[in-house]
């Protein structure tokens, strides 16, 4: 017991002269060595004491810590002379620039921003500890990529004024490719059945060069989860992918992936309940719920059950709800009851909607079209409704919004709506003057957005030897509050064709008109028209088809007189578009229907009917890839008579083919020729030298070489819109590549080809295309070929490269064409 005491108190005396050993001071003074860069003041900052402080030897070795801690410095080393801390520093390198070398799969904006989260950029202190881990970062993501063969480092060059450079070379080498894929377990489904749903491919054949059977760990899990989900969908409940193994070759050139998997049995529904707040749906959710008692278990379903119902939840407000489906599963009876659980939280309101991106246009433009209204309820259907009818404006090329939470409040959110506009308009002037064109003077200008109010507005004005044009044109397409439109325009136009050795008349037409359109739905408006229309034809050429045309109009006191002729013209049309964008639309519909008819107090009385119907199918799910489907068809005509003859639809309404509607033919070459008919002559009385006309079963004729149009046209076109090659990302909306497909003919369904029987066709000294029956709607032409479409600050413009499938007699090609017009 002494000896213990003795011990004890032998332990205190050296504990206690331990704590005296710790000799404390009072710091008279602190002075640092070694800074360059970092700020004297800065450095005393981050000191865990100051002058006049009493420290011991833990506060000094405490205040290494600190410093190391504020990341300006490689080296610390503290020291004491009396009553003075002197501080011996080395400050980490300045970084002066970062250099990139042999990447290929990352891109350097993706690196300086994985950089810039390490605080590894230009300006900032370098710590090279963080370099290590870098570039094992880079290489586990090529490993993550299959290129097992990757090495990544980083290289430090130093600079004076304690600065450096780094440099990060990559050799990226080549993706090892799978080799094979090894299933083990499975009995009911066999390896192929399995693998061909999966996007990972293996050992692919020389001649598959368009697929890829490279290895990346990313796609691997996906197609994880897809054989998972084969199962789920089919009932297998119980299936789970016990393992997987991915062992990579020697050479790390090839992979071998090897799943093993339990199968299990099929389940099927034995009841489905719901818990929670259904917001009064009960009724209509059970109704419309796709899972059924006794039904197959089906995982797809079960998502799309909770998806549906979260959909239904967010159409009323609750755009936070949260619906999970609990399975009860009795491994004995093979089933499983489910029971969805449904919280639909709190229905959350909007405060307020800005519109952000919007230079030209007004926000009021681009409000009118929301569905979306502040103070009321979230809705996701509306936001959805909202972007599409905004993006089918023609002078927006794409719209994003976004919602965020108002700060302390949990019901509230704010939406911003950001919009990137587009060209909306074309613009053209010019002076010049030719020897057989003259003095030229055109100026035009066409704007769908005119002065950013989302109003149309058109002025153009052309004048050379053989043509006078002049149009004014306004639309506003929300002239009531409710989204009637109304527009006008007034036109005048003075064509000498045969001056421009198009076609021998001239033509003078001028008048005005209205148009006003009424919204019935979101897709879905009619559109009402009216126009007064003078026209004056002169020298028109003395073609057969033209024999109803001048029989109705020609005045037989004065036949020079020309044909004049006043049209009350009256439209009505119907349109319903589903299209996701105004321009360069990739899903969705568009239908249009109208019909034109002259009044009957007018001189001429005809209708002309077209239809238009375009159809996109996307085949991506980010739209670069999708296929259009379109068909034009439209017919024409007269109405009753005049002095025994029918009216018909006059010439200057015929359709055209060639040229922008079937591209690969030159402009106005498909459709009827203009036959032209002749007298032959006999001999006069012997003697007298002269010549008589015979008989009119003895006449001749000839074929026009271009074509006169006809009253009937249906066009197809079959285009498979594709990414631009070479062109980045943020051009993809405003320009277009395409392979497409046209076939369409032109056609004159009174056209009677035999009343030509007998008669003989001649030849001038120009080659001219042979008689055919111009009424047959099946003298059908195709082309095929490749499109280039751009929007472009001086309007739409289309290359298009053709080669003819199918022509008739007479058709000239144009295999190249360049057009300045809208886009479809």
């Amino acid at each position: 017991m002494t000896i213990n005491r003795l011990v004890a108190a032998m332990l205190l005396a050296s504990a206690s002269s331990s704590v005296l050993a710790e000799e404390s001071f009072t710091v008279q003074d602190i002075q640092v060595e070694g800074l360059q860069r970092v700020a004297l003041g800065a450095a005393l900052n981050n000191l865990p004491f100051n002058v006049g402080d009493t420290v011991t030897e833990y506060n000094l070795s405490r205040s290494i810590r600190t410093l190391y801690g504020a990341g300006h410095f490689d080296d610390i080393k503290v020291f004491r002379d009396g009553n003075t801390v002197i501080y011996r520093l080395r400050e980490r390198p300045t970084i002066n620039a970062i250099e990139f070398d042999g990447n290929k799969d990352i891109k350097e904006e993706q690196l300086i921003e994985s950089l810039s989260g390490n605080k590894v950029e230009v300006g900032e202190p370098l710590d090279k500890t963080t370099l290590k881990s870098i570039e094992n970062g880079l290489t586990e993501f090529y490993h993550g990529v299959g290129k097992y063969q990757a090495d990544v480092e980083v290289e430090v060059t130093y600079l004076p004024r304690n600065r450096v450079n780094l440099k990060v070379k990559f050799e990226e080498g080549d993706a090892a490719s799978v080799r094979q894929i090894n299933i083990v377990g499975n009995t009911l489904f066999s390896d192929e059945e399995l693998l061909k749903n999966i996007e990972s491919q293996q050992d692919l054949p020389w001649w598959r060069f368009m697929s890829s059977d490279r290895y990346q760990k990313q796609t691997l899990n996906g197609d994880i989860e897809k054989i998972t989900s084969y199962y789920l969908d089919r009932g297998y409940l119980r299936f789970r992918i016990d393992s997987e193994q991915v062992s990579v070759s020697p050479d790390k050139e090839s992979v071998y992936v090897t799943l093993n998997v339990t199968e299990g049995e099929k389940y099927t529904i034995k009841g489905v309940k719901f818990v929670g707040d259904l917001i009064g749906q009960d009724e209509f959710i059970t109704q419309v719920l796709p899972l059924k008692d006794g039904q197959l278990y089906n995982g797809a379903l079960v998502t799309y059950t909770e998806e549906s119902i979260a959909k239904l939840l967010a159409r009323f407000g609750y755009a936070n709800s949260k619906v999970r489906t609990i399975p009860q599963v009795n491994d004995d009876t093979k089933e499983v009851e489910l029971t969805i659980s449904v919280d639909p939280g709190k229905r959350v309101y909007v405060r307020r909607i800005n519109m952000m991106g919007n230079s030209t246009t007004k926000d009021e433009v681009l409000r009118r079209e929301l569905r979306q209204m502040e103070g009321a309820w979230l809705s996701n259907d509306s936001l959805e409704l909202s972007k599409q009818r905004i993006q089918r404006l023609p002078y927006i090329e794409s719209v994003e919004f976004e919602t965020a939470p108002v700060a302390g409040e949990d019901d509230l959110i704010d939406i911003g709506f950001t919009v990137k506009e587009q060209p909306s308009g074309s613009f053209n002037a010019g002076i010049s003057y030719g020897d057989y064109m003259g003095l030229s003077f055109q100026i035009g200008v066409q704007q769908e957005n005119f002065l950013g109010s989302g109003n149309s507005a058109g002025i153009n004005l052309n004048t050379n030897k053989y043509q006078k044009t002049l149009s004014f044109s306004y639309t506003d397409p929300y002239f009531t509050l409710d989204g009637v439109s109304l527009g006008g325009q007034i036109f005048y136009s003075d064509l000498d064709y045969g001056s421009s050795n198009l076609e021998a008349y001239d033509y003078t037409r001028y008048g005005f008109g209205a148009s006003i359109g009424y919204p019935i739905n979101e897709y879905n408006r009619l559109n009402f028209g009216a126009n007064y229309v003078v026209n004056k034809i002169n020298s028109i050429s003395d073609y057969d088809q033209l024999r109803h045309f001048r029989a109705v109009l020609l005045d037989s006191e004065n036949p020079d007189g020309g044909y004049n002729f006043t049209n009350y013209e009256l439209s009505a049309g119907w349109v319903r578009s589903t299209l996701n964008r105004g321009l360069f639309p990739t899903a969705g519909h568009y239908l249009g229907a109208n019909i034109k008819v002259t009044a009957p107090s007018s001189d001429l009385k005809y209708f002309k009917t077209s239809f238009e119907g375009r159809n996109y199918i996307p085949l991506s799910t980010d739209h670069s890839w999708s296929f259009l489907s379109k068909l034009e068809v439209g017919y024409g005509n007269g109405y009753g008579s005049k002095n025994g003859y029918d009216y018909t639809l006059p010439f200057t309404e015929n359709y055209y083919g060639g040229g922008q509607n079937i591209r690969g033919f030159e402009s106005r070459i498909i459709g009827p020729h203009a036959v032209i008919l002749g007298a032959t002559s006999v001999p006069g009385l012997p003697g007298d030298g002269g010549s008589f006309p015979s008989t009119p079963e003895n006449d001749i004729y000839d074929v026009s070489q271009r074509s006169t149009g006809g009253n009937a046209m249906a066009i197809a076109t079959f285009e498979l819109i594709t990414p631009t090659p070479f062109l980045s990302d943020d051009y993809r909306n405003s320009v277009r590549t395409s392979f497409f497909v046209d076939v369409g003919n032109i056609w004159d369904t009174e056209f009677d080809i035999n009343r030509y029987d007998g008669l003989t066709q001649v030849s001038s000294s120009q080659r001219r295309p042979k008689l055919a029956d111009y009424a047959d709607a099946g003298l059908i032409r195709a082309t095929a070929g490749v499109s280039l479409q751009w929007i472009s600050p001086m309007g739409p413009l289309t290359f298009s490269l053709a080669k003819i499938i199918k022509k008739q007699e007479g058709d000239l090609q144009e295999n190249f064409s360049f057009n300045i017009g809208t886009t479809f």
